[in-house]
């Protein structure tokens, strides 16, 4: 039997390596002559870049940037050099898991580090570029980033506006002349994890904000300042991709890297399947495990288990998804090729509860279905 665990990361709990060792060891006390493919996924959140690295073989880089509140950190990227092709995860340099629940600023985070990371890989050579987006603490549609690209962004007295989206409703000048000219031979993909546009009632502010520690009120902020700036965006380049599918991915990141780096957007599970060979692993497999930390109606829009799911149906393959918590809507995973999915919990528990015993709880359920696994097959032998 070959099994294929392809889970992501669950968020402030396990990577999606320790996942899939979780998932695996609990199949193998079960099923000891299966042969386990662990194969840690992302869909261009915080460990999609581990996962990248471990298919490709690409070299682990590090860069000194600044993180999301615009402290000094360290942040690793990917180098391919036969290819000349970059590997940045946005989460490495502005992602949310690096900052404690009470630091979390959607008004005021920056994707400067971005920028950064970027301005590390054309120092290399840089002539391919993948950058992945998704579980950013910021929402400031890619403002941070293009200053640290050499565009300006200036508020009515020509001074630079501060980091952040809400500094962008004072935005009056935005300068481009000053942005490394090497970005016009770099060829960008884009990974994204849902298909939201940038503004309004399913844009980045309204739906990712609140967990980036948006009030309602702050979300009516960002949402003023985030169209304030596409107005400028729109002006300068004569082009207008606010409503583009994935636009409203980390904060707006979408957006930038539509506009500013010529980028196409593609799903991230797709990227990153394509990327590992996934569908050589789907081939022979007899089943596939996948999973995160929650499925729900949002999930439809890019998530991994649904984008591993609608992979594995086109070989045949069913597909079972492991998750911290089913949320609302969760059912509709079922029309699109998930064949079963189970919570982990095990009895009320508080959230922090749940995350320390994380791995415990993954490893049990998955023991759990290879038994129903074992059983099922011996009732209809």
């Amino acid at each position: 039997m070959n099994i294929v665990i392809a889970p992501d990361s669950f968020k402030d709990a396990l990577s999606a390596r320790d996942a899939a060792a979780a998932i695996a060891r609990g199949i193998a006390r079960e099923l000891p002559t299966a042969t386990l493919h662990q194969c840690p996924m992302g869909d261009g959140g915080e460990g999609t870049l581990d996962a990248l690295l471990a298919a490709t073989g690409a070299e682990r880089r590090e860069a000194n940037v600044q993180d999301a509140l615009g402290r000094e950190a360290v942040a690793a990227w990917g180098w391919q050099a036969d290819t000349r092709t970059a590997f940045i995860e946005l989460a490495e340099a502005s992602g949310l898991q690096q900052l404690k629940r009470d630091e979390r600023t959607a008004l005021h985070s920056t994707t400067y580090g971005v920028g950064q990371l970027i301005l590390a890989a054309l120092d290399a050579g840089a002539n391919s570029l993948l950058l992945t987006l998704g579980g950013s603490a910021t929402n400031d549609a890619g403002a941070g980033m293009l200053a640290a690209l050499g565009a300006r962004l200036l508020d009515a007295d020509g001074n630079p506006l501060a980091p952040g989206g809400a500094a962008l409703a004072r935005l009056a000048t935005l300068d481009l002349a000053g942005l490394d000219p090497r970005l016009a031979a770099l060829e960008v993909q884009t990974a994204v994890d849902v298909d939201n546009p940038l503004l309004g009632p399913r844009g980045a502010s309204a739906i990712f904000g609140p967990q980036k520690g948006a009030s309602d009120a702050d979300v009516a902020t960002l949402d003023r300042s985030i169209a304030h700036f596409a107005d400028h965006v729109a002006r300068a380049l004569g082009e207008d991709h606010r409503e583009l599918a994935g636009a409203g991915a980390a904060g707006g990141m979408g957006f930038a890297a539509r506009a500013f780096l010529g980028a196409s957007l593609r799903p991230g599970i797709e990227l990153v399947m394509d990327q590992i060979g996934f569908d050589a692993l789907l081939a022979d497999a007899d089943w596939v495990i996948t999973g995160e930390g929650q499925l729900d109606g949002q999930s439809l829009s890019g998530k991994t288990p649904i984008g591993i799911a609608r992979r594995a149906a086109s070989h045949g393959v069913p597909t079972v998804a492991l998750v911290g918590r089913l949320g609302d809507q969760w059912q509709a995973a079922f029309d699109h090729h998930i064949t079963a999915a189970f919570a982990l919990a095990d009895g009320p528990m508080t959230l922090d509860e749940a995350l320390s015993r994380c791995d415990a709880l993954l490893s049990d359920r998955a023991q759990s279905l290879a038994r129903l696994w074992c059983a099922s097959h011996s009732m209809s032998g």
